[in-house]
């Protein structure tokens, strides 16, 4: 590893941003799981629930529901990780190679 990257890695504000990043991936990777495994439990324990219709006339039932609400539910939080992982993290990367870059340089 050349010194750069070293410094970099070293450096407070970049391990701060790295420890948020892990604690946000891993709290997403958790709710996430949660919400798959309760819906799992859910089919297996009440199968019958998921092909309740929505209302007394209605074609559509509560399965088709709950699982768009676990696919819609994971895009989310998806998206939600990207566009800060490529904002905010991303952004303090970047600061933080610089001052190292002039801190060389000086």
């Amino acid at each position: 590893m050349d010194k750069l990257t070293q410094r970099v890695l070293d450096n407070p504000e970049f391990q701060k941003m790295a420890h948020q990043k892990s604690v946000l991936g891993w709290s997403f990777s958790i709710l996430m799981f949660s919400i798959y495994v309760v819906y799992i439990l859910y089919i297996g324990l009440s199968p019958e629930s998921f092909g309740v219709p929505v209302g007394t006339n209605s074609i559509t039932t509560w399965g088709i529901y709950i699982g768009l609400f676990v696919i819609l539910f994971a895009i989310a939080i998806t998206g939600i990780y990207v566009h800060k992982a490529n904002g905010v993290f991303e952004e303090t990367t970047q600061r933080v190679i610089l001052a190292v870059q002039e801190q060389t340089h000086e």
